[in-house]
């Protein structure tokens, strides 16, 4: 079946959804080791998150960019997830969703939580047809994020590099059986209205069908 173009997939359980995130160590190591993020970690700064174990590894290099070399998987809250969701607002303007640009902005500048939904990435890290989410938390949420919704803070450094080496020895069917189970979703209907907008086509990669 044909993937939506905007679906949230993740790795979740009845009670909690995972999203992806890379530190330097001096941040990501203590976060896994203490199951929380240390006070290094700056609550009043946006911190992006992705459900997406793939887009993790497309932004993060694997975890060889600098900074970026220890990734965690940050467990929180399904409830906590619907909340950020619910008092988003999308990153970028969009006729059909904001009467105007003045509107859009106010929104943007008020909530506590973005959304921007970037192509989803295939093993080799190649574009896709359809989005990933990607969550941006500032002011309450990102408090909320790092106090009240985070239930375990697991390091899967290992695992990236891992499914890394079985890509770079050739072997993909090793590769893929260690990837995170991700699957759609759920979500109420029209939970997401307000954060999805009509895009221009994006290109297929070869081998792909059109989007």
């Amino acid at each position: 079946m044909r993937t939506p173009r905007y679906e949230i997939r993740a790795l979740y359980t009845a009670t909690t959804v995972t999203v992806y995130q890379a530190y330097a160590p001096a941040i990501g190591l203590p976060a896994a080791r203490e199951g929380r993020f240390p006070a290094t970690w700056k609550r009043d700064r946006m911190t992006w998150v992705k459900p997406s174990f793939l887009w993790m590894m497309y932004r993060c290099g694997w975890g060889t960019k600098e900074n970026q070399e220890t990734v965690l998987a940050v467990e929180i809250t399904r409830e906590g997830f619907a909340w950020a969701l619910a008092h988003a607002c999308l990153s970028h303007y969009a006729s059909g969703l904001h009467p105007d640009h003045a509107t859009w902005r106010r929104r943007l500048r008020e909530a506590p939580a973005r959304v921007q939904w970037d192509p989803e990435r295939d093993l080799n890290l190649k574009p896709l047809p359809h989005r990933s989410l990607q969550l941006g938390l500032t002011g309450e949420a990102t408090r909320r994020y790092a106090d009240e919704w985070t239930v375990s803070i697991t390091d899967v450094t290992d695992l990236a590099h891992t499914v890394h080496a079985h890509l770079r020895a050739g072997d993909p069917d090793a590769a893929r059986r260690l990837l995170p189970a991700e699957r759609p979703y759920p979500v109420p209907d029209g939970a997401l209205r307000h954060l999805r907008a009509e895009l221009p086509p994006f290109p297929a990669p070869a081998g792909h069908p059109g989007a």
